[in-house]
Formats: structure tokens, sequence, C-alpha cells
């Protein structure tokens, strides 16, 4: 896949090439508070396939997690966690030009739903965070 997108002002951009390892809604509370939303879909790629352009500034939201957003407008675009994910980035897929070109996956950390907040039809669910395949 090829894909674009960009924070909200256009401060920051970024440009994808390849396949994203999975994409999926997360229903965590870290990430509802993090961006007001009800649940926030991510797609998981190499960071080598993402070129960002434009700077984010970085917001440490773990011990090991880091929430990279638009010091402009602040519009959250991606996240990184080299303990779980090393080498990867994950990027909010609401922010392609295209949010609609790549489906839904799986959802995680489902025991967090907002209880009015339907199931994604054909998405695979996780009460948790899912291991990692070894």
């Amino acid at each position: 896949m090829d894909a674009k997108g960009s924070c909200h002002c256009g401060s920051v951009g970024y440009a994808i090439s390849g396949e994203p390892i999975y994409h999926a809604l997360c229903h965590c509370s870290d990430c509802r508070r993090a961006t007001g939303a009800p649940a926030v879909s991510w797609a998981l790629f190499p960071q080598q396939a993402v070129t960002i352009t434009g700077e984010t500034k970085t917001y440490v939201s773990s011990e090991q997690g880091r929430r990279h957003f638009c010091p402009d407008c602040g519009t959250s675009l991606f996240y990184t966690n080299e303990a779980i994910f090393p080498g990867l980035i994950d990027v909010q897929s609401a922010t392609f030009e295209d949010p609609g070109a790549l489906p839904i996956q799986v959802e995680v950390q489902t025991a967090e739903r907002i209880g009015w907040m339907p199931p994604v039809h054909g998405a695979a669910q996780f009460e948790r965070y899912p291991a990692a395949p070894e």
C-alpha cells in the first residue's frame, strides 16, 4: 500500500510505502485520553516504511510508550514503543488522506470498550493486547 496523511493543520505529513503488519482499533483508556476519541485506529509499519515531514512533539505516555503529535494543532499521529514494537511505528490511520482504504483487522483492549460502541463486524476481538508471535 502507498498512503499519505497529515495532521489537521498540515505542518506534519507522512508518506507510507509497504504493507502494514496489522490494522487495529484500540479501546484502551490511554488511547482515549490521549485523543479524546472513543477508540483509536492504528496501522503498524516498519519505521523505514514511513517518511515523516515536519517536526512532531513527543509525549512520554508510559515507561516505554511515546506518543508523537503536531506541536501546532495537537493532532495525534504516531506511537512508538521500543520494548514491544522495536523498529516499528504505529500510525493513526484516521489521519490518512483516505482513512477508509485499510479495513480494521482486529480490535484490542476490548475489556475497556465503551459500552455504547459495538464491535467492528468481522474484526478479531482481543480483551487485552495479544502476545506477539514467537
